[in-house]
């Protein structure tokens, strides 16, 4: 077969209504009830969610003034998918009780309460459950809402979502969460991190300054 010369506007796909789509994933998000972190009720499903802070302690308490009225400002947004779902292997069913997304708020609860300077009742959480073929788009929303909401934990402080690397693993340096907020076990066994307080307290007022 012979080869075409190459012609980049024949590789380029658009479609406007998957840009509506999304859209309208991110303002049914917006709409969900805020529950406490993590939620009381035991749920099932996968999907993406936001924790948002409402106390008073630095350096958050931007977030805290913002978040006084409406929740509007997450300092996380994350997501949860099916077992499988990175290899293509599944989608979420219906049929199949699944318990990702309420294990990994409740993950989140564990770790916030061992970090230094954080209490878990200062913060909210609201999320979205996407099932059957919806579930392709968890990936999709949850990078729309970062990029929409530039969350801190997402953006500036990196390492809050991080799980234990492992055995053999901790040669990777301590994540700047983990320096901020101390306490996670494993986070000790890392190598330093170089990142000094000083400068990761200027890159979070910086942000912070950001926010309208």
């Amino acid at each position: 077969m012979k080869n075409s010369p190459f012609d980049r506007e024949k590789h380029i796909y658009e479609n406007d209504a998957f840009d509506e789509l999304v859209k309208d994933a991110v303002r049914f998000f917006n709409g969900t009830p805020v529950l406490p972190v993590p939620p009381q009720e035991r749920f099932s499903g996968v999907g993406v969610y936001a924790l948002y802070y409402i106390g008073s302690a630095k350096p958050y308490t931007r977030y805290g003034q913002l978040n006084r009225i409406k929740y509007e400002f997450p300092i996380y947004v994350g997501k949860a998918v099916p077992r499988g779902w990175r290899q293509a292997r599944v989608t979420a069913s219906v049929d199949t009780e699944t318990f990702e997304l309420i294990g990994r708020v409740r993950e989140h609860s564990i770790t916030i309460n061992k970090g230094k300077h954080l209490d878990v009742n200062d913060f909210m959480c609201r999320f979205v459950i996407f099932e059957g073929v919806s579930s392709s788009m968890i990936g999709t929303v949850e990078s729309a809402l970062i990029r929409l909401f530039r969350p801190l934990w997402n953006t500036e402080v990196d390492g809050f979502g991080n799980h234990d690397p492992g055995k053999g693993r901790y040669n990777q340096a301590k994540s700047d969460w983990d320096v901020l907020h101390p306490g996670r076990e494993w986070a000790d066994r890392c190598a330093p991190n170089k990142t000094s307080l000083l400068s990761l307290s200027k890159r979070i007022s910086d942000h912070l300054e950001l926010l309208k």
